[in-house]
This record gives C-alpha cells, sequence and structure tokens, in this order.
C-alpha cells in the first residue's frame, strides 16, 4: 500500500512545521554554548522529561520492539532489559541528583569534578570524549537504517539513483531526505528547538498509539489471536528455556520463526536474565552513557528535578508506547501475510510494523500515524546530533584549542560539528544490514565496555583517572574488536566472558599502577555529590575540616526502591499489553501491583527527595 494524497499532506504539513518551529526558537540557542547544548538550564523538569521521552520513542526501536512481540509475546517485555530498560529507575532514584549536583555541560567536562586536572584526569576526558563520539554515530547509523526501511514501504516514489558510479537504493534516499530535514532544525536551534519539537512530538505519537491501540481491539478478536499464537505467548512465565514454539503457520514460516529464536540468543532464557540482570546493575549504577539521557539531566534546573525528570520518563512513555508495539504485533499475527516482510530472498520481521500500518489503518488516519512515527524518529535523532557536538565543541576545542574562543565563534563551530556527525553517522549506516545486530552491538558491547570504569568511580574513592582512561579503552577496544575476533560469539554471552573482563583489568591495573588523585580534588567531589560506596579515607578528611557533614546511608533505601522501581515500571509496560491482548485479569494484577508500587515510592522515595 502506498500513501493517498491526504497522507502524505498530512506528513508534509508537519514536516514543514517542525521546521519552522525549530528556526523560530533559534535566536535563545544562538546566544551561548550553554543556551544551545543545555537550553541555558532553564526549562521546566516537565518539558525536559517529556523531550527525553519522546527521544526514547523512536522509530527504530519501536520497530524492533514490535518485531520482538511478533516472535516472543509478553515475554518480549523482559527482553528490552538488555539495554537495560531500567536504567532510568536508577537515574530517578539516585543518580540523576548525584549527575546534577556537578552543574556542568557534557559527562566529560563532569570528569574534572571527579578527577581533578592532573595526567590521568586529561586522559579519562579524552576517552569519554571518544565513547561519546562512537556511541553518537552508532546511534545515528541505527537511526538510519531504521527511518529508510519504514519510510520505502509508505513513501510511494522511487528515488533509488546512481551517485558517482555507487547506487543509492530508495531505502537510503528516503532516509537521507528526512535525516536531512531533521538536521536543519537541530543544527540551527540547539536544544530549545529539540525539547520544544519533541514535546510537539510526543504529543503526536502519543495520539497515534492511542488510534492503533483501538483499531487493534476492534480489529482482533481473542479468539482469532488464540488460533495463530504458540503456547505461552500470552504469558510472562518461563522455565529454564523460553518455551514458545510456533507451530500455527507454514512449516517454513514456522521454521523460521523458531530458527529466529535460537540465533538472536533468547533460548535459554533464563541464563539471559541472570546475564542482562547482572549486566543491568552495573550499567545503571555505572550511570547515563555521555549522551542525550545525560544531557537532559545536565540541563534540569536543579538536582530535584533532575530526579522528578527521570521519573517522568517512565511514567508518560511505556503505556502508550506499549499501545501501539502491541497494537501493531496482534494485527500482523492475525493477518500475517510473509510476502510482504520479505528482504534480500529472507524474512526481515523488522518490516512487520509498517506491513500492520500500511494494511489496517484507514486514510488520513495513517498520515497521522505516519507523522508521529517521524516524529518519533526525529527526536532520536535530533537528540543525538545535539549531544554529539558538545563534546567536540567544549571538550575539545575549546579545552585543547580555543579556550579564550568567543561565544559566537563556539556556537558557529557546534553547526559545523553537528553536521559533521551526521555526515559520519550516515556513512556508518550504510554499511549496516539489521536493526537487531546493531542494537544489540549497541547494548551489549558498548555499553558493556562503559560499565566497569564508570562503576567504579562513583563507588570507589581510591580509583582515578588513569584507570578510568584504561577501563574505559579497553572496553571500547573490546566492543569494537568483538565482530572481528569473534563474530559467531552472541554479544549477550561477549559481555560476561570478553568485554567486561578486559575493560574491568584495564580500570583495576590502570588505578593501581598509578598513584591516588588529589585529595583536595577527591574532598570537594565526595562533599558536593554525596555518593555512597566505599569512601571512608575521604569522609574521614572531610569530617576534619566539617565536623556536621552527614554521610550519605542511603545504599540500602536506594536498593530497594530501585528494586520497587523495576517491578513499578515493568506494571506500566504489562498493563497496556494485557490490555491489548484482552488478557484482563493479568491486567488487573499488573494494576494492582502498580498502585502498591506507586504508593511505595510516594513514601520512600519522593518524600524523602533532596
Amino acid at each position: 500500500m502506498k500513501l493517498t494524497a491526504i497522507d502524505i499532506s498530512i506528513i508534509f504539513g508537519y514536516l514543514v512545521l517542525t521546521v519552522i518551529l525549530g528556526f523560530w526558537i533559534s535566536k535563545k540557542a544562538s546566544k551561548n554554548i550553554d543556551s544551545y547544548f543545555l537550553g541555558g538550564k532553564s526549562l521546566p523538569w516537565y518539558m525536559l522529561g517529556l523531550s527525553n521521552a519522546s527521544g526514547m520513542f523512536d522509530i527504530t526501536g519501536t520497530m524492533w520492539m514490535v518485531a520482538i512481540m511478533f516472535i516472543y509475546g509478553v515475554k518480549s517485555a523482559f527482553i528490552p532489559w538488555l539495554w537495560p530498560v531500567w536504567n532510568q529507575v536508577f537515574m530517578m532514584i539516585f543518580l540523576a541528583v548525584w549527575l546534577r549536583r556537578s552543574n556542568v555541560l557534557t559527562g566529560a567536562e563532569w570528569l574534572k569534578t571527579r578527577f581533578g586536572t592532573n595526567r590521568g584526569a586529561r586522559m579519562s576526558h579524552i576517552s569519554v570524549v571518544v565513547f561519546a563520539l562512537v556511541a553518537v554515530i552508532g546511534f545515528i547509523a541505527y537511526a538510519f537504517e531504521g527511518i529508510g526501511k519504514f519510510s520505502v514501504m509508505f513513501l510511494p516514489w522511487d528515488l533509488s539513483a546512481t551517485v558517482i558510479g555507487i547506487h543509492i537504493s530508495s531505502e537510503r534516499m528516503y532516509a537521507l531526505i528526512i535525516m536531512g530535514i531533521t538536521t536543519l532544525y537541530v543544527v540551527k536551534g540547539g536544544m530549545y528547538s529539540v525539547v520544544l519539537t519533541e514535546v510537539l512530538q510526543f504529543i503526536v505519537m502519543t495520539i497515534s498509539c492511542i488510534i492503533i491501540g483501538i483499531i487493534a481491539i476492534k480489529t482482533v478478536s481473542p479468539e482469532q489471536l488464540d488460533a495463530v499464537v504458540p503456547d505461552g505467548w500470552k504469558s510472562l512465565a518461563f522455565g529454564w528455556n523460553l518455551d514458545i514454539h510456533w507451530s500455527s503457520f507454514p512449516d517454513d514460516i514456522n521454521r523460521v520463526l523458531n530458527e529466529k529464536i535460537g540465533t538472536d540468543g533468547y533460548e535459554l532464557f533464563s541464563v539471559f536474565l541472570m546475564i542482562v540482570i547482572f549486566r543491568g546493575i552495573l550499567v545503571s549504577i555505572a550511570g547515563p552513557i555521555p549522551g542525550y539521557d545525560m544531557q537532559r539531566v545536565l540541563a534540569t534546573r536543579t538536582p530535584r528535578e533532575s530526579a522528578l525528570m527521570s521519573w517522568f520518563v517512565s511514567a508518560v512513555l511505556f503505556i502508550p508506547r506499549y499501545f501501539m508495539i502491541a497494537g501493531l504485533a496482534i494485527i500482523a499475527l492475525v493477518y500475517f501475510n510473509p510476502d510482504t516482510l520479505m528482504s534480500e530472498g529472507s524474512l526481515d520481521f523488522e518490516k512487520v510494523l509498517p506491513f500492520a500500518l500500511s494494511n489496517f489503518i484507514p486514510v488520513g488516519v495513517l498520515g497521522i500515524i505516519l507523522a508521529g512515527l517521524i516524529a518519533a524518529f526525529m527526536s532520536t535523532f535530533a537528540a543525538n546530533v545535539n549531544a554529539g557536538p558538545a563534546y567536540i565543541v567544549n571538550d575539545i576545542y575549546k579545552r585543547f584549542i580555543n579556550p579564550q574562543a568567543s561565544q559566537k565563534k563556539l556556537v558557529r563551530l557546534s553547526y559545523i560539528s553537528s553536521a559533521v556527525m551526521v555526515i559520519i553517522g550516515i556513512t556508518v549506516g550504510f554499511f549496516v544490514s539489521s536493526i537487531n545486530s546493531l542494537l544489540q552491538w549497541i547494548t551489549a558491547a558498548l555499553f558493556g565496555g562503559y560499565a566497569a570504569a564508570n562503576f567504579m568511580k562513583w563507588i570507589w574513592w581510591r580509583f582515578n583517572g588513569h584507570g578510568y582512561f584504561w577501563g574505559m579503552i579497553a572496553g571500547l577496544a573490546a566492543s569494537l574488536a568483538l565482530p572481528k575476533l569473534f563474530p559467531d560469539m552472541s554479544v549477550i554471552m561477549a559481555f560476561p566472558l570478553f568485554i567486561l573482563p578486559l575493560s574491568a583489568a584495564g580500570s583495576l591495573l590502570g588505578c593501581l599502577l598509578t598513584p591516588p588523585d588529589d585529595m583536595n580534588v577527591l574532598k570537594s567531589f565526595y562533599r558536593n555529590v554525596r555518593p555512597w560506596g566505599f569512601w571512608e579515607p575521604v569522609y574521614s578528611e572531610v569530617l576534619k575540616e566539617d565536623p556536621g557533614f552527614i554521610k550519605n546511608r542511603a545504599f540500602k533505601r536506594d536498593m530497594f526502591n530501585s528494586l520497587i522501581g523495576i517491578i513499578w515500571q515493568m506494571t506500566l509496560i504489562t498493563s497496556p499489553m494485557f490490555l491489548i491482548i484482552r488478557e484482563y485479569k493479568q491486567m488487573i494484577y499488573s494494576l494492582i501491583i502498580l498502585a502498591i508500587t506507586s504508593v511505595i515510592l510516594k513514601f520512600n522515595w519522593y518524600n524523602k527527595l533532596d
């Protein structure tokens, strides 16, 4: 199905409105780099929360989540723990407050508050800049793959072309055009345009999700769904194995589905969950990667608002998003047509989302929903484009090349850096063929390499800048080398077997073979951030100067609240799932647990926010 003139007009009108809005508010962003990258730290927490939620509501990730629900059913709610999706819980409970107290512009600049300005600190600074830029390029490539695959199934024009001897498919050309439009307003408007357009995009996306949920409920009956899904598909319960075996489709399709479960690495589901829980705790306490999530935290007005912003992301994101995910998954299952999912001679389950939309959403409504999905893409892409150049401008150019540069010059360099990051990310995107493989590499390999050094920096006073540098470099090198050295190794298994040991060894050796950091720097950091962990020598020194200093003894409370928060967040995901598939008893259980965990968080977290 191709779009009608009405649908195309709605999408085109939305894109024009977004660009106009971005340019209209660009004057605010051009004052200085603090305004350009952090909105002058004047935006309210709920707007930043909506913006952050919109940035996470990306079309590529949504296509992936629809695909995994199609295959794994309700148990697919566990698979995003690979990210881990509940890092926002750790952020809201304590990490956002710790980060915001630093009052800096970027994650690399934050390291000065932890390690000072010695040689080790400068090395750590360089390592996190390199990691941030690699991560942003990876996300841009990930977005490029998703938007192209999505657009080519709807937009009616064949835009394939040969440029300087290189054939560019319609899929790639659509991605280039939409990314180019988004880049226009992001480069010009900075954080102000990103946040304000993302608030608009989130509203459009939420309306779209509700419409899809209603259509799914009216289109698919419980009996129709039961006829096509295997035993266990509608349940959260699992044993040692996943216990899902497809048999309702023709044999060749069933074989592909069952082989997909094996190649994804989720068949031994208990092992998978043990690994992702272990990894998730490390990665979550390590804190957000130096990207748009951290940028939103640093852009809040106060530490308390940073915690509320992180809570708001989960509170508003999951219910509408899973209306869409579950709705599209069940429509595609009941009206499954394998011919529409073929890509280069094989079934491509990442096309489930566009297949369901193109065949079951009415004219006009489809235009609104596609505008919303394109809005979701633009949000994620915009957030990354705005985050990456901050490291080039603030942490490379301003710090090492031209410390006296004027604000006007820095903002202009921000424009150029944004464009360069987009070009590099798109170039990498040309070599990507699977959303799932790239997503697994980013979450399991790249983020896994980040975990050890960043976990230690919070909890251990002796961990220094040299240890951080070598831990980050070892983790980054391991994640980049993994596809070449062990092409057949699952990236999920690679984390405990390869990436974590190397990054932890680099962290510990780099730290223990070099002197501790300056005690004055450590005292300043500890007094300001007040983390819990192994800080006793620093705490003793602080007490000598300030006998009234109160040590952070909230470790047990924070861990308990984090556990409750993970359960709370999970019910935000399962409740709309069970509603869409008409498992009302399970939905009621989810809502009861949601209410109980909300009350606990109200009294044990919200009431105790500083």
